[in-house]
């Protein structure tokens, strides 16, 4: 396949971004989207899946409950996911990884390779992320610890101007008394 088909068949970045979910505190792909991305029919997606099990164990590819099915399609709005008859199945990074070694259509390459390399950008961004939270979190404590340097200096400048307004009684004299006046 030519460089040329390859560029026709990438698809934006953002159409496989916005299919990429976190459930189960894993960022997964349904079987249906990638179904869709691969130009085949999700049964047969699952049936090939299927016939090669052994390559995905649970950290690689597991079954939505029906529960997270139910608050997914809630998230969406709408009821667009037809006449599903079973529960989906979600993929792991390194579950569409696997399919890559059992699906060997061109586009099914091509495509997987684009999602892999969406993955990493995405991996990259919340690492960055977290440099910043990190950033930030350092920026506040030393805030923090100003906050309190600035309040001590106020409360020292308001016992200053206390001793200033209330000028102290003229202390007696120390030491030895002078004989001139008592002179004069």
């Amino acid at each position: 396949m030519s460089e040329n088909q390859n560029k026709e068949m990438m698809l934006p970045d953002e159409v496989i971004s916005n299919i990429i979910y976190l459930i189960r505190n894993t960022k997964v792909m349904l079987d249906k989207d990638l179904a869709e991305l691969y130009g085949v029919i999700t049964g047969n997606l699952n049936k090939a899946v299927k016939r090669n099990i052994k390559r995905f164990p649970e950290d690689f590819m597991f079954q939505l409950t029906k529960e997270e099915f139910e608050n997914l399609k809630f998230q969406f709005g709408t009821s667009s996911w037809g006449g599903t008859r079973s529960l989906p199945y979600a993929f792991t990074e390194q579950g569409v990884a696997m399919l890559s070694g059992i699906l060997n259509s061109d586009r099914a390459i091509n495509v997987n390779i684009q999602i892999m390399r969406i993955f990493t950008k995405i991996r990259e961004m919340l690492t960055d992320n977290l440099s910043i939270r990190l950033d930030i979190e350092g920026i506040k404590k030393k805030l923090e610890n100003h906050d309190k340097n600035i309040e001590l200096v106020f409360s020292y400048l308001d016992e200053l101007m206390e001793k200033h307004e209330k000028p102290t009684p003229p202390r007696k004299p120390i030491g030895f008394k002078s004989y001139r006046k008592e002179k004069e």
